[in-house]
């Protein structure tokens, strides 16, 4: 396929640790862009074979680290500190560069990389999966890239190499620092992404039902039909969305979206926000995951048995083209890179 023409990483190793959605995208495109690949992975693991499948040369994490010149972590972010402290710190050479795909971990301290090394990001916006498959149509998905630490004088160009080798230079490059990058990602999927859609989307089928309606059909209104808003949303803006949907829909948009989403809705974002820089919710997420995912879980099982859940259940089943997609997702949950 397409080789690179950024000759940054010509002659380097690149070890890519981990192989889920973002890591297996990655080390595909970088490969079929003419970079020397190593992947990565614990021995035995349910991706290992996967991997060799797929014709790569595939070691041990500290093996794989040993002699690279560039390292992408690619794991899930609570797994990470000690996959560094365990595999890569004691392994990577001096002046190779380090690449983490979020910067939780560097910005929040719980990786403190080695003086001798450059620290690098480069952040796809897009699944690995959409990632893969513009980059085989000849395009790319845009990417974010920063330079945490700088000890080669190189540290812009290998974030750019890489980034030019699955495919983002082809598409948009963006400069960003680690701070800017974890704190508005985190922001992005709790107030808006996941938490603030997933709890609207409760709140406007429990109104319905409560009020008398039938739940099949507020699960239709509040739920289903959302889709096709994030689509017209995800392909041109506010603006395409208030072109492809009535007149009617656009003036309870004007007079009702702000009566639910109003300046106290605003101010509790501004709180989650200042969570987020302050490191409270950093805390409270390492906390939780050292005790077991206590409270992550009981959380998760009150969504599943949500009302809403019962009824979308029996629903899809009876819509096949669900069924079809299911089969082949394009999407993936945020940062589940691992």
């Amino acid at each position: 396929m397409s080789t690179t023409s950024n000759p940054t990483l010509a002659q380097a190793r690149i070890a890519v640790l981990g192989y889920g959605s973002q890591g297996r995208a990655h080390a595909l495109n970088l490969r079929d862009s003419g970079l020397d690949v190593v992947v990565g992975l614990r021995k035995g693991g349910p991706s290992w074979e996967k991997a060799r499948a797929e014709g790569f040369n595939v070691a041990e994490p500290a093996e794989a680290v040993r002699g690279a010149d560039l390292v992408a972590v690619l794991t899930p972010d609570m797994v990470q500190p000690a996959l560094y402290h365990e595999s890569i710190e004691p392994n990577i050479k001096p002046g190779a560069a380090l690449l983490f795909a979020h910067g939780f971990n560097v910005h929040f301290k719980q990786i403190e990389p080695r003086a001798d090394i450059d620290v690098i990001l480069v952040a796809p916006k897009g699944p690995g999966a959409l990632v893969r498959r513009e980059y085989e149509i000849g395009r790319g998905v845009p990417c974010i890239w920063a330079v945490h630490q700088d000890v080669s004088g190189q540290a812009e160009a290998k974030a750019k190499a890489y980034a030019d080798g699955i495919g983002g230079g082809r598409a948009l490059l963006i400069k960003t620092d680690f701070k800017e990058e974890t704190e508005t990602d985190l922001f992005g999927e709790q107030a808006v992404l996941c938490g603030g859609a997933s709890s609207l989307v409760q709140a406007g089928f429990e109104t319905l039902v409560e009020a008398g309606y039938q739940p099949e059909i507020a699960y239709y209104e509040v739920l289903h039909e959302l889709k096709l808003i994030v689509d017209l949303f995800y392909e041109g803006g506010i603006a395409r969305m208030l072109e492809f949907v009535s007149e009617t829909a656009q003036y309870g948009d004007y007079v009702s979206g702000p009566r639910v989403i109003d300046a106290a809705t605003k101010e509790r974002m501004k709180a989650v926000l200042a969570d987020i820089q302050d490191g409270t919710f950093a805390r409270n997420w390492i906390a939780e995951h050292k005790a077991g995912l206590p409270n992550y879980k009981r959380f998760k099982q009150a969504d599943l048995e949500h009302p809403i859940e019962q009824v979308g259940a029996k629903l899809r089943a009876r819509m096949p083209w669900l069924q079809a997609a299911a089969a082949k997702p394009t999407t993936e949950p945020l940062k589940k890179v691992g």
